[in-house]
């Protein structure tokens, strides 16, 4: 048996496959879907494995994604945390950087660093930006620092000093020291985060590391200590922002690496997912009950970035995490979104959700306020005896009392406010699938949206007719989908360096020798996991640049060896930026960043196909109810049990197509086929 779990803001997720022992084949699949307990994340997790009835000793893989790391963030509910420095550097948290994100917006918000300057030290020390040691380390002060911290309760300490990246050995003493004289904290250095310039990322990067420390840490070993005494042999492992799986001991190492562990295993459910169907580009919509995150795959690719930051909005600059994530716009819009007035009357979705607890107002546990799901059950597009899994029916009342203030507000009938509701949410859902397609040059019509999460398939038709995206897909187990690609994922780790060359002759030498350091440094790593040489798959990446530019453009080496003439490696560089920025210069090319990708292969569960029965579609039937599909009508709508579909099915809308994690919702202008794996394809029907 192989399991996985995902713990969404709202719901915590599980899917188990469990195979045949002689053919190896999968022989069955069982979700379950519980409300996640932030109070107490694992017991959301054995919620689910008691709800599907999972035999924790029969399990030879346990992948596991968690959003304890962003929770921690957002909510700062983090550790107590003190930062040393080089000295002179103590304010480069609180100086950040000079640019605000929209330059005509005199709203702009300065954010506080998480640690405050009374909570910033500094030593005297200096290496200079190719790593030669220009003033040895001194720690005569390190006692009053630790003096300070304990009297202050501080929990965790970042260690950030000055090009540690290119030279770590002042950080490494630094730690020794700390280590003995203070073994009750927490410490982390920034060399174990990211090896990665820019001084500002890099301080911000470890002092958010060393913030979510403690507590993913003791997270992690509730999490490992409760499976094992519940029967589960092999530790879980991990996934992470960049699409991997690891060992739990790594991520307890740096825990900021799982910083979007949850959104990373959808997307590479759904490469997977295209490699089997044949479709290589692909939209992929996740939305769960909180958020709604959405990337860009292309050619089987997604891009990963070290560019991420939290809280970053029109107003606030955000927090830069210099950690390897998949390029991911994500936004405040799920099914527990919450509808409110401005102070303008207008309306607005989002971003603040009723969670899993008090939940939406059809939940009956005491939400005041409507909700996106509210309103798609308002306008019939959930069958209630499939709401929240069938283990709950809709509480009317609960809706009619909260929809009563925007509705007076507004003065609209509970439809109509239920419908702008929809329109809102898709519109914001709209803007992010703009961010990742259009804004970086990439025509949606020549993608295929595949939709994922509890709500994906709810906005999903709607969302493609508005982008003009002619195929949509809805995968088997789309509402656990992101559980599901946790199964999909081999185990991963990112290895960058900074080392800013000119691409010429004399270099090569250079790049032959830093790229062949960073091997062996993966090769010694995944040795202390068992595994040899001939296990690691190795991936080339270089962040490049024209002389005189400030930022760089990540290029796969594509079939690399170090044999690959540099001209060609500048030629991969031209075509790339002419894709991303529509020119290229006939200019010098900079090499600012090495990157290796170093995998190993996780044997993966196949995509089994549907048997066929012979079942008419009109068995799958259980239900006709009036649906409103807002500026498409009012429509008398069939309700479909998707569990009795089969392939080379087909399904004119207007219809509904319900299962146990979630529905999906077919537009009177789509038609439904059903393919030899079970995915829905929805695509629009010919006027």
């Amino acid at each position: 048996m192989r399991v996985a779990t995902d713990i969404g803001g709202t719901f915590t997720d599980l899917v188990c496959l469990e195979f045949d022992e002689k053919s190896g084949k999968p022989i069955g699949v069982k979700v379950a879907k519980s409300d996640t307990t932030p109070s107490n994340f694992e017991e959301g997790i054995l919620d689910t494995i008691s709800k599907g009835k999972i035999d924790l000793n029969k399990i030879d893989f346990f992948a596991h994604g968690t959003t304890v790391v962003i929770n921690a963030l957002t909510e700062r509910k983090g550790a107590k945390t003190a930062l040393i420095t080089t000295k002179g550097f103590r304010d480069v948290l609180e100086i950040a950087r000079c640019n605000r994100p929209d330059l005509f917006n005199f709203n702009f918000i300065k954010q506080p660093p998480f640690v405050p300057r009374y909570l910033r030290f500094e030593v005297e020390e200096r290496m200079d930006y190719k790593g030669q040691v220009l003033t040895n380390l001194n720690i005569s002060n390190l006692n009053s620092i630790i003096k300070s911290c304990k009297e202050e309760n501080v929990e965790a300490i970042a260690v950030c000093l000055l090009h540690a990246y290119k030279n770590p050995d002042h950080e490494i003493k630094l730690v020794e020291e700390l280590s003995k004289l203070f073994p009750e904290v927490e410490i982390i250095a920034s060399y174990q985060v990211t090896r990665e310039w820019r001084e500002y990322e890099r301080s911000s990067s470890t002092a958010l590391s060393a913030y979510v420390l403690p507590i993913a840490k003791k997270y992690l070993n509730n999490l490992e200590n409760k499976l094992k005494n519940k029967g589960l042999k092999n530790s879980p492992y991990i996934m992470q922002s960049n699409g991997g799986i690891t060992s739990i001991n790594d991520v307890k190492a740096n825990p900021i690496t799982m910083v979007e562990s949850g959104p990373a295993s959808g997307v590479f459910g759904a490469i997977a997912l295209g490699k089997v169907i044949n479709k290589k580009d692909l939209i992929v919509l996740d939305i769960g009950g909180t958020t709604a995150k959405c990337a860009l795959v292309e050619n089987g690719q997604v891009k990963i970035t070290t560019n991420y930051k939290i809280e970053h909005s029109r107003i606030e600059a955000g927090y830069p995490i210099q950690t390897p994530v998949i390029d991911i716009v994500e936004i405040g819009n799920g099914g527990g979104s919450i509808a409110w007035i401005d102070e303008g009357g207008k309306m607005h979705v989002g971003p603040k959700s009723a969670g899993a607890m008090p939940g939406p107002a059809a939940y009956g546990r005491g939400g005041k306020n409507l909700t996106t799901t509210d309103a798609n059950i308002i306008t019939g597009r959930i069958h209630p005896d499939y709401f929240l899994g069938g283990e709950l029916q809709p509480d009317y009342d609960s809706i009619n009392e909260a929809s009563k203030t925007l509705c007076e507000t507004l003065k609209g009938s509970k439809t109509d406010i239920a419908k702008g509701i929809i329109r809102v949410a898709n519109a914001n859902m709209v803007n992010a699938l703009k961010l990742i397609s259009i804004n970086k040059g990439h025509d949606p019509r020549d993608f295929t949206m595949v939709v994922i999460g509890g709500g994906g398939a709810m906005h999903g038709a709607d969302l493609a007719r508005e982008l003009q995206i002619s195929e949509l897909i809805i995968p088997p187990h789309a509402g656990v989908f992101s559980a599901f690609g946790m199964l999909m994922s081999d185990i991963r780790r990112d290895y960058i360096r900074t080392n800013v060359l000119t691409l010429v002759q004399e270099q090569r030498h250079i790049i032959q020798s830093t790229f062949n350091e960073m091997e062996k440094e993966a090769i010694d790593n995944f040795k202390l996991d068992g595994y040899n040489l001939d296990d690691i798959k190795f991936t080339y990446y270089t962040d490049l640049r024209y002389v005189g530019q400030e930022h760089y453009v990540k290029v796969l080496l594509s079939d690399f060896n170090y044999d690959t003439p540099l001209e060609t490696i500048i030629d991969f560089f031209h075509k790339e930026h002419k894709k991303q920025y529509s020119f290229e210069l006939d200019a010098m090319v900079e090499l600012v960043n090495f990157h290796l990708v170093a995998e190993v292969e996780v044997e993966k569960p196949d995509f089994p196909q549907m048997d066929i029965t012979g079942k008419k579609v009109e068995d799958a039937i259980f239900d006709n109810k009036e649906v409103d599909f807002d500026d498409l009508g009012i429509h008398t709508t069939p309700f479909y049990h998707r569990d009795l579909l089969e392939p080379n099915m087909t399904i004119k809308g207007p219809a509904i197509i319900a299962e146990k994690a979630t529905t999906t919702v077919v537009t009177p202008m789509h038609t439904v086929n059903i393919d030899a794996y079970g995915n829905l394809i929805l695509t629009l029907q010919k006027v």
